[in-house]
């Protein structure tokens, strides 16, 4: 089990300072580089998206998709918007680490994900905005619209209410986040940038995802009300393997 668990206080926050400074300098190769790819790619896998990881790095590179020999392979539009766009909510919640979830902040999110996608033209999408539509995750149906902006912000006085954040109240966050389920497409996305960002602002080791633990991923969401560990130890997981390559490149916390 990884010690940020018990040990959640870590200062100065060296890491968001780098992220920040790599983006404004445009590092090639270095830690903002690295998790840009890494989390827009395993977020997008876990929701679907056929690109490789490879191309996820040509696109972030280079704003291009190279060719890769293979006549059979089609590549959705949306795929590659949409992999773009996320490296783009990721730039906009560096810039906006300090500031508290809002419903404002999780529209922009929104629409930033969905800016030149086929959802964005369909006014049944509601793209920037929350669901107009019932939807549900598996078999189970989660809050209805009108009730989404009224159980987002007593999840947000709930969760401000202790001035100390630790790793599993952040993950707890994203439970009830993931079980509102506030926008007709992308909650699984916007709710794993919302933990790293989180995780950015209280000093805690944030983590990816990744997409060979979606199952894991899944049913630690599925299964959080009668048993939290599951959740807990794949995030945890998730934790250590974001330390290793803060480790690789010499980012300390402390």
């Amino acid at each position: 089990m990884s010690k940020n668990m018990t040990n959640n206080t870590v200062a100065p926050n060296l890491l968001l300072q780098v992220l920040r400074s790599e983006k404004n300098e445009k590092v090639n190769g270095g830690i903002y580089h690295f998790t840009q790819v890494k989390l827009s790619y395993n977020s997008n896998r876990i929701e679907g998206s056929k690109l490789t990881e490879d191309q996820t790095e040509q696109i972030f590179s280079t704003q291009s998709l190279l060719p890769t020999g293979d006549k059979k392979e089609v590549i959705a539009v949306d795929d590659v918007v949409e992999t773009m766009n996320h490296f783009r909510c990721f730039d906009y919640l560096l810039e906006v680490v300090e500031q508290d979830l809002s419903l404002g902040m999780l529209k922009r999110l929104h629409e930033i994900l969905k800016l030149g996608t086929a959802q964005a033209s369909d006014p049944r999408m509601n793209a920037g905005d929350f669901k107009l539509y019932e939807n549900f995750v598996g078999n189970i149906f989660t809050t209805k619209p009108e009730q989404v902006a009224s159980k987002l912000k007593t999840l947000f006085v709930s969760y401000y209410s202790k001035a100390k954040k630790t790793f599993e109240d952040i993950v707890r966050f994203h439970w009830e986040f993931e079980k509102i389920h506030p926008f007709s497409d992308g909650n699984g996305r916007i709710g794993r940038l919302l933990m790293f960002k989180e995780c950015l602002r209280y000093k805690i080791t944030p983590f990816i995802i990744l997409e060979e633990h979606k199952l894991f991923y899944y049913r630690g969401l599925k299964e959080f009300e009668q048993d939290k560990k599951y959740l807990l130890d794949t995030c945890l997981s998730s934790q250590d393997y974001y330390q290793a390559m803060m480790d690789k490149f010499r980012i300390k916390f402390r």
